[in-house]
């Protein structure tokens, strides 16, 4: 099909709030006669939306939002016996270029809409069935790199890909056998990093859009925009934050980190360590499972679904200091200090070996 039969404008395959997030970044950075045009896809694989989709329609800014059953390699009986290896290169390698192909077509039964139809394709998370679907496709797309400065802590593409990496990374963009992902997939235009500078093994496929850029060019329509996207109760939120103005705040954020046991010790050790600063305010991860309303009700929380990046657009909001894990606090405008504790925090609570990805390649 050529340029001049697609009939619509750009779509976004989105598997986070964030990576929604970002897509309003990128959108609402346009001129204005540009925008309204841009589809939306929701994958419900790693994120349970809720009413998310809805409120984003209400909102009239996209063409459509649409929601997109994705599956897993593990969905389908039938590629259990190309997972496992052997030892010999030569033999995994013919497994994984069967998997590939055969996995691409089992993706078709899931595709929510015609790729081919729209002029430009953004994908975050390529590493996920749509990567392998487009690929198998010849479908070319843009990637966008998962959260902020992602390939800066792990570079996923060389972690998953060690041993034989210039190899496999050939059969991927060269040959189209295998598929790798972050910019080695052959049908990948580029892909779409916060900072290349942050980034010990760049690719030439790499295009740094500073996502701090694109925030800063958002006007005040913009922002109500994302606001009444993201917030459920916009009015209760201001009502939370102006109750809190003069207060000395320590903001918790939470991560699906360990096992549900494991993760409740380390955020209770955290809050221990903290609240002799200030008030502890709690910001549940959107993927955090574990039921901090009930395990941690004495405590103010912020909705999860609500990424921490939407709190910079509220003037009035700001706190002494915000402790993470290992989510990236760089954008964080609204806190006198950030902290990110790191993979060596996390060696306290389970195996280092666990964090050894995180930690350097």
């Amino acid at each position: 099909m050529s340029e001049q039969e697609k009939k619509n404008g750009a779509i976004y395959v989105c598997h986070t709030y964030y990576h929604v997030y970002v897509t309003f970044l990128k959108e609402l950075n346009k001129l204005k006669e540009e925008q309204g045009r841009a589809t939306l896809v929701l994958s419900k694989m790693s994120t349970d939306f809720g009413d998310f989709p809805e409120r984003v329609r209400k909102c009239a800014f996209f063409k459509e939002v649409l929601e997109y059953d994705e599956k897993r390699q593990s969905a389908y009986p039938e590629l259990a016996r190309y997972m496992t290896e052997g030892g010999n290169i030569v033999g995994n390698m013919l497994r994984r270029i069967r998997m590939t192909k055969k996995f691409g077509k089992l993706c078709e039964q899931q595709i929510p809409v015609d790729f081919f139809q729209y002029e430009d394709i953004y994908v975050f998370c390529d590493i996920d069935p749509i990567g392998y679907y487009l690929n198998w496709k010849h479908i070319p797309y843009h990637a966008v790199e998962d959260g902020l400065n992602t390939l800066k802590y792990i570079d996923g593409a060389r972690y998953e890909n060690r041993g034989f990496f210039k190899l496999k990374a050939f059969m991927s963009s060269k040959l189209n056998l295998i598929f790798v992902q972050n910019g080695y997939g052959k049908y990948c235009i580029d892909m779409e990093v916060n900072d290349i500078s942050a980034i010990e093994y760049p690719c030439k496929k790499y295009v740094e859009v500073s996502r701090q850029t694109l925030a800063d060019n958002l006007t005040a329509e913009g922002k109500d925009i994302i606001l009444k996207a993201f917030v459920r109760d916009l009015e209760a939120m201001k009502r939370k934050i102006q109750k809190s103005v003069g207060t000395e705040k320590i903001l918790i954020l939470t991560e699906p980190l360990c096992d549900l046991q494991t993760r409740e010790r380390i955020f209770r050790d955290l809050i221990k360590e903290y609240r002799t600063e200030g008030e502890i305010y709690i910001k549940p991860h959107p993927r955090d499972e574990l039921d901090y309303r009930t395990l941690f009700a004495e405590y103010e929380q912020f909705d999860g679904e609500v990424p921490m990046e939407v709190l910079n657009l509220f003037p009035d909001f700001h706190v002494k200091k915000v402790i993470s894990v290992l989510t990236e606090v760089k954008a964080i405008q609204f806190a006198d200090e950030t902290v990110m504790l790191g993979p060596d925090f996390l060696d306290r609570y389970e195996d280092p070996a666990k964090h050894a990805q995180v930690r350097r390649l």
